[in-house]
């Protein structure tokens, strides 16, 4: 069991309050509005500590770094904004897939990622 260090406890407050998925960078620098002493190190220490733990969860993006989020979510999909790098939850699903998948393959799961520019970024441009 791991202590819970002011550091752990700063880091899941930033991943809770983010409420997406979040890269170490962006961890690191929630992590710093508490702690400005915060470093990398302790951000990536924390993220393998608390995804052994269950309470984080990886969001594989192809070709890009993961992303964490809180575990235990409901099923469900991301927007990733090509401008800012952010990545956002989807709360909705298409459904099943199960068509697409080729004659007599069995489907287990699936993801989706969708792209394109989030909210702010229309704004600023």
């Amino acid at each position: 069991m791991q202590r819970n260090t002011q550091q752990r406890r700063a880091l899941r407050k930033a991943i809770r309050l983010a409420d997406r998925p979040l890269s170490p960078q962006e961890i690191l620098q929630a992590g710093r509005d508490q702690i400005p002493g915060l470093g990398i190190a302790t951000v990536y220490r924390n993220i393998r500590s608390l995804l052994d733990e269950g309470w984080l969860q990886e969001v594989e993006l192809p070709g890009k770094p993961n992303r964490y989020e809180l575990a235990g979510k409901h099923h469900h999909h991301h927007f990733h904004c090509k401008a800012c790098d952010r990545v956002y939850d989807i709360d909705n699903c298409p459904g099943s897939f199960t068509d697409l998948a080729p004659h007599g393959f069995q489907l287990e799961a699936h993801d989706l990622i969708l792209y394109g520019t989030c909210r702010g970024c229309v704004t600023e441009a």
